[in-house]
């Protein structure tokens, strides 16, 4: 069965690759938002800061195929961030990760694998088994993880998304809108083992014996992308997220619902396209820059640094990044202790009378309150200076 497997999945390779390779580049025209269109049912493209450029009835409830695996590969990640697991731990199949259909890497039961190889199957082949197995070594069982997904889900503010399984094979009450896709990659994108593992075009399992290709063939196509999921049943249709980045600007397409083969990346193309043909991204602050200073009352330094918490890149039209003003909100002075990273402001950038953009301003460093008798020296000083 593995050896059968490795050359279907070369066979399927090698016929996609030619016909990428083959078709011709169109370039992309300068058009209106009104007259971009696409086939479809449900499309968005945003920047990484949220920003909607184009939409196309984006808070529809759809079957999402794969595409759900945008939140299992978000949960996984944020587990190993936060220390829960680890790449190198040990994962087993389960019996319900066996009887998963459609696209797999076919776990037997018992079957171990590294939570970096079940992760690198989701993302690359988008592997159903894989999926189960790793939610399940992490939340103890399916179901606990699907309510995980869908608290997640809450907390980044999805109000058109519900999961019942964790892989997107096909079932009731499992929908998501492109809006509240494009929102999930807009978080996935902060992630840099989220897109390290989506930006994997070829991989190998089972010492060898097995070779998995994206699905992803943007990897291969199209210039700046590195990301994210396809998907496909026969309810959904053809679905997909993706994002591309180019001189700074990095877009994020979500379409769902497209007719034919291919179409799903054909579409999303065609608004990333459209994207960077209309819009480019001005640096405003790179996180850690120093952008203001603060008095600091009673703390055993009289001074702070405030630093951008964030990069901060605004999208704008080509030709109109002029005119854009930074404002810095924060107070004259803050009271020891100061804890680092502590909110102390924000830089917000205004274009014509109106806010565009902000950024956090944060603490550089800790301030700890200073004591009683340092307090009264500092006070002595202050008094003697305001006497000259």
């Amino acid at each position: 069965m593995i050896r059968k497997t490795a050359l279907v999945t070369l066979l399927f390779f090698v016929l996609t690759a030619a016909t990428a390779f083959s078709a011709p580049a169109v370039p992309a025209k300068r058009q209106s938002a009104n007259e971009l269109d696409t086939s479809a049912v449900s499309a968005v493209l945003m920047d990484e800061n949220g920003t909607v450029l184009f939409e196309k009835d984006p808070h529809k409830r759809l079957p999402p195929a794969s595409v759900t695996k945008i939140m299992t590969l978000l949960l996984t990640v944020e587990a190993i961030e936060q220390g829960r697991i680890n790449l190198d731990d040990e994962v087993y199949a389960s019996e319900n990760a066996w009887r998963q259909g459609g696209s797999q890497i076919w776990l037997e039961p018992g079957e171990k694998m590294t939570v970096k190889e079940m992760l690198t199957a989701v993302a690359v082949v988008s592997a159903n088994d894989a999926a189960v197995a790793l939610m399940e070594h992490i939340y103890g069982n399916e179901q606990a993880a699907v309510e995980a997904m869908n608290k997640r889900a809450e907390a980044l503010g999805l109000a058109n998304t519900h999961f019942n399984n964790v892989n997107g094979l096909p079932t009731s009450d499992h929908y998501m809108s492109a809006y509240d896709a494009a929102l999930i990659a807009k978080e996935a994108i902060t992630h840099p083992l989220y897109m390290d593992m989506c930006g994997i075009k070829e991989a190998w399992l089972r010492d060898g014996k097995n070779w998995l290709v994206n699905t992803n063939k943007l990897l291969w196509w199209y210039k700046g992308a590195d990301g994210l999921k396809t998907g496909w049943t026969e309810e959904a249709k053809y679905c997909f997220v993706g994002t591309a980045k180019r001189d700074g600007l990095r877009l994020i397409s979500a379409v769902f619902a497209t007719p034919e083969p291919r179409s799903h990346l054909r579409e999303s193309m065609k608004l990333l396209d459209w994207g960077f043909a209309n819009f480019a991204a001005v640096p405003i602050v790179t996180q850690g820059t120093v952008v203001e200073r603060l008095k600091v009352n009673k703390g055993i330094e009289k001074e702070i640094q405030l630093v951008a918490a964030q990069n901060l890149n605004l999208i704008v039209g080509k030709g109109q990044n002029k005119n854009l003003q930074k404002k810095i909100v924060a107070d004259s002075s803050v009271n020891a202790p100061v804890a680092e990273g502590q909110k102390c402001g924000e830089l917000i950038v205004i274009k014509e009378g109106k806010e565009i953009g902000k950024v956090d301003l944060i603490a550089e460093k800790a301030v700890p309150k200073a004591s009683l008798m340092r307090i009264f020296q500092d006070m002595i000083i202050n008094m003697f200076t305001i006497a000259k």
